[in-house]
């Protein structure tokens, strides 16, 4: 299984990849990191949740703790 460093980079890489003004999903964080990716989404969403991105559900923002079905990551832009 990926460290929480290892997601944590992960996560921050994708989102500076992707830009201030574009999200991505966490699955694909999970992907890169685990040929088995899914019991690793957990993992994701709550290193996602400490470190400076937001999170948003339909364009609303949401706690990747607690938010249920999928979620997007962004950079947090302030």
């Amino acid at each position: 299984m990926a460290s929480d460093a290892d997601i944590a980079a992960a996560l921050m890489r994708m989102a500076a990849d992707r830009g201030a003004d574009k999200t991505f999903c966490p699955s694909e964080v999970a992907r890169a990191l685990a040929e088995d990716w899914r019991p690793l989404m957990p993992e994701v969403r709550r290193v996602a949740a400490t470190l400076p991105l937001v999170a948003t559900q339909g364009g609303d923002p949401v706690d990747p703790l607690t938010a249920r079905g999928p979620i997007r990551l962004a950079q947090d832009p302030g």
